[in-house]
């Protein structure tokens, strides 16, 4: 097959650049379209890939926020040309999946989530801003477009239940759902006993809702540590008492060592799948999650972790003293994590890709919306 890839941007390292850096060891000959790339973001292995990126590259400004320029990427992704290529592979949770594929070539779309700019958080997103008057038309096209352009995908590929839910709301399709790739190798069990503190692993974004942990942990007096930075740092730290230490961005293996030395992981926001839960369960160590989301993938509630059912300080604190009255066998906290290895996903999506390529060869793919039309 000759592949291309193409995902929305190239600019942070995070879960969808890690799907990228799998899909891109599947098809290593692939090119990589994409509106934005600053190489120095990413790990040195992905620095040798063939980038290819649009227009919005050159544009002023674009090493500020790539988010402005939003409006701009339908146009960027239409502009691109897939002439000789058999596969395009998207990871995309905004604009990518929108390319314009010759009829013969097969457009397999691997969604992190409809875009929640204009979906799901949209109203969080431009709640209190002084802007949202203006935003709200242009989110309105782009909501149009991303309905329309999911026409343009022969299969869609969700990283979780929760992700398959919102493609079939959103845009009226059914989708395949293969858990995103974790390199549970990296992450092993200490074999020791667990030393006494909780652990957060984020970005302290709102929608995380790290506070719950802070609070819930000031609360019943535990010993937390988070790890992670972002605009909501200032705000958490006037929330937490002495027993929360914040510690700021820290590497893979800062990060593992203290997986292995947790109590527990708590994870308190909605996330399209999270794969810090797996990596804590990797490390032999349970999850205490807020029960939606992805969450309901990855964690076994009362045998790899706790679920718990409202996202309040209640509900958390009492998850808490749930979890210590049991006793956890890490053993099976791996075996659940080994599920997520990075080999099943690269089987799973290589099953995925040949069979929508045979299918669009033997003319049997969905039909395509080649330009935007009514909704109906």
């Amino acid at each position: 097959m000759r592949v291309a890839i193409t995902t929305d941007w190239m600019d942070t390292f995070g879960g969808g650049e890690r799907v990228l850096h799998e899909l891109h060891r599947m098809y290593p000959d692939a090119p990589v379209y994409t509106t934005v790339y600053r190489p120095q973001a990413l790990p040195a292995d992905m620095r040798g890939m063939d980038v290819r990126t649009s227009f919005i590259q050159r544009l002023p400004g674009i090493r500020r926020s790539h988010m402005a320029f939003l409006p701009l990427m339908p146009m960027a992704f239409e502009q691109f040309d897939f002439s000789g290529f058999d596969v395009v592979v998207t990871t995309s949770s905004a604009c990518a999946k929108g390319v314009i594929t010759p009829p013969d070539t097969a457009n397999v779309c691997y969604c992190h989530t409809p875009c929640r700019y204009i979906w799901d958080l949209y109203h969080e997103y431009t709640r209190g801003r002084l802007a949202a008057p203006l935003i709200a038309p242009v989110a309105h096209w782009l909501r149009m477009w991303d309905r329309s352009s999911s026409d343009r995908v022969d299969h869609f590929v969700a990283n979780s239940r929760e992700v398959a839910g919102r493609i079939r709301r959103h845009y009226r399709r059914d989708s395949e759902i293969i858990h995103p790739p974790v390199d549970v190798d990296r992450i092993r069990p200490s074999g020791r006993a667990p030393e006494d503190f909780y652990l957060v692993v984020s970005r302290l974004v709102g929608y995380k809702r790290t506070d719950l942990a802070v609070q819930a942990a000031t609360r019943l007096g535990r010993r937390l540590v988070v790890v992670g930075g972002g605009p909501e740092l200032k705000r958490l730290r006037a929330l937490a008492g002495p027993t929360v230490e914040f510690r700021g961005r820290l590497s893979d293996p800062e990060v593992a060592d203290l997986y292995a030395r947790c109590r527990a992981l708590l994870f308190p926001g909605l996330e399209d799948f999270g794969i810090v839960p797996v990596e804590a369960q990797a490390s032999g160590r349970p999850v205490i999650a807020y029960g939606r989301g992805g969450a309901l993938d990855t964690v076994v509630d009362g045998v790899t972790g706790t679920l718990f059912a409202e996202q309040s300080v209640e509900a958390l604190a009492a998850a808490i003293e749930d979890h210590e009255a049991r006793a956890w066998d890490p053993a099976a906290c791996r075996r659940n994590a080994e599920r997520f290895d990075a080999a099943e996903f690269r089987r799973r999506m290589h099953d995925a890709v040949s069979r929508e390529w045979a299918r669009v060869r033997e003319g049997s793919g969905a039909p395509k919306l080649r330009v935007m039309g009514a909704l109906g």
